[in-house]
């Protein structure tokens, strides 16, 4: 038998015992959260510093990266390239070279004459609008672009300073790093006259023993512009130097080896008379040579700055509406130049066309230092024409031809140069400058 009475006090004290220990029992969201909140802050807290430390650190490490690439970056970028050739002869090189030595078949009965013995008229010359010649000749030159006569560049060189003269362009007035030559004092007597003639001749950059005579400078020079006077690190040219006025020729020849390997000679004249010997050279006429063998001459001064690069310097001279390159142009008949000639010994290598461009053009030194290079690629070995040559000094009037024309690029028709008042319009002549001028 159950006792009621005893059972319902041990419920009565049961649930007082549950009632005292919820009492004591703290609540779930008092003192206990707090603590687990204090706790997860302080760990959010540090893995936030941590992550910022490895932040900074991540980035100091991609700036450094960063920096690195950039400097190797500055260093390898070029617009010439600076590889090395594997030491091995390529089939290419194996190859017969079948211009070799083309010059010597003419060269003895091409050798320099005494000038009273004309062979015919001489380069370079005065280009100025206006001009004339004083010799008489009854041939013209070739006032076509080269490619069209069937003609292909067959070496490229260049003369430090100019050998032609272009008022107001490459003349006395004009400077760079060594100074500049002058025109000689007025004087009537024609036979008594060498232009130029008081330039002393200056050694080439880093080699002084390798003298040649400098030619006219342009007017783009300027010491305190730094483009003008930086130095620049040549890698394939020689003995170049920045701020200096050079002339550039580019001989073409319909009888050079166009479109193959052999094309490129040096020197040029293995190029000019590669497929034409002697036998077959003394049967042509005056004006068969003038539109057989042409050369392009181009004037420029060398500046450090890219933004002058041009790439393809070996192709011939350039010709765009961009500084009006190649746009205004002086055709005529003249020779081979060099300091092996001068107004007492002349050139037997004559006429020939002379296309030469009036205007004075800046071009970086890597154009010319691609060039170079490009210049090493080519079966023959170009080596003698990685520097500049000597000018030849001014030919005086009665060497020069009568037979100039001048062609601004889109006209449909070519101008004979003649004395006019426009021409004396052009600038404030002195004596000197106006007896070059003159009409004969």
């Amino acid at each position: 038998m159950v006792d009621h009475k005893e059972e319902h006090t041990q419920r009565h004290n049961k649930l007082h015992s549950a009632a005292n220990e919820k009492a004591v029992r703290p609540e779930p969201d008092g003192g206990g959260k707090n603590i687990v909140i204090g706790v997860l802050s302080v760990s959010t807290i540090g893995l936030l510093i941590s992550t910022i430390v490895l932040g900074v650190g991540r980035g100091a490490a991609i700036d450094e990266l960063n920096s690195s690439t950039e400097a190797s970056t500055a260093s390898s970028v070029s617009n010439v390239p600076d590889n090395k050739f594997f030491e091995i002869e390529t089939i290419f090189k194996r190859g017969e070279n079948t211009c070799a030595d083309a010059k010597y078949e003419v060269s003895e009965a091409l050798a320099n004459v005494d000038c009273i013995h004309l062979p015919g008229p001489q380069a370079g010359e005065n280009v100025t609008k206006g001009y004339q010649g004083g010799m008489e000749v009854d041939y013209v030159p070739n006032t076509e672009p080269y490619w069209k006569s069937s003609m292909c560049p067959v070496n490229v060189h260049w003369h430090l300073g100019s050998e032609h003269y272009s008022l107001g362009e490459y003349d006395e007035n004009g400077n760079g790093p060594h100074g500049n030559i002058q025109l000689e004092a007025h004087s009537d007597n024609n036979d008594d006259y060498h232009d130029g003639g008081n330039s002393s001749m200056r050694s080439l950059k880093a080699d002084d023993h390798h003298h040649v005579r400098g030619g006219f400078r342009c007017h783009h020079y300027d010491s305190a512009d730094e483009k003008f006077t930086k130095d620049y690190e040549w890698k394939h040219c020689k003995e170049m130097e920045v701020g200096e006025t050079y002339e550039v020729h580019w001989p073409h020849s319909a009888a050079g080896a166009c479109g193959t390997v052999n094309q490129y000679q040096t020197p040029f004249y293995d190029g000019v008379f590669c497929n034409l010997g002697l036998e077959a050279l003394v049967t042509l006429k005056p004006q068969q040579i003038a539109n057989a063998v042409g050369v392009q001459g181009q004037v420029f001064t060398i500046v450090n700055d890219e933004s002058y690069f041009y790439p393809d310097l070996i192709r011939g001279w350039v010709a765009d509406g961009v500084d009006g390159m190649a746009q205004d142009i002086a055709y005529y008949t003249g020779s081979t130049t060099g300091t092996t000639r001068n107004n007492k010994i002349c050139s037997a290598y004559a006429p020939i066309t002379w296309q030469v461009d009036r205007k004075c053009h800046m071009i970086s030194a890597s154009s010319f230092d691609k060039l170079c290079y490009d210049m090493k690629l080519q079966r023959d070995d170009m080596g003698d024409d990685l520097h500049a040559h000597g000018a030849r000094e001014l030919v005086k009037d009665s060497l020069v031809a009568n037979n100039m024309q001048r062609k601004l690029k889109n006209d449909n028709h070519h101008q004979r140069d003649g004395m006019n008042d426009e021409i004396k319009g052009d600038h404030d002549l002195t004596a000197a400058q106006m007896r070059h001028l003159r009409s004969q």
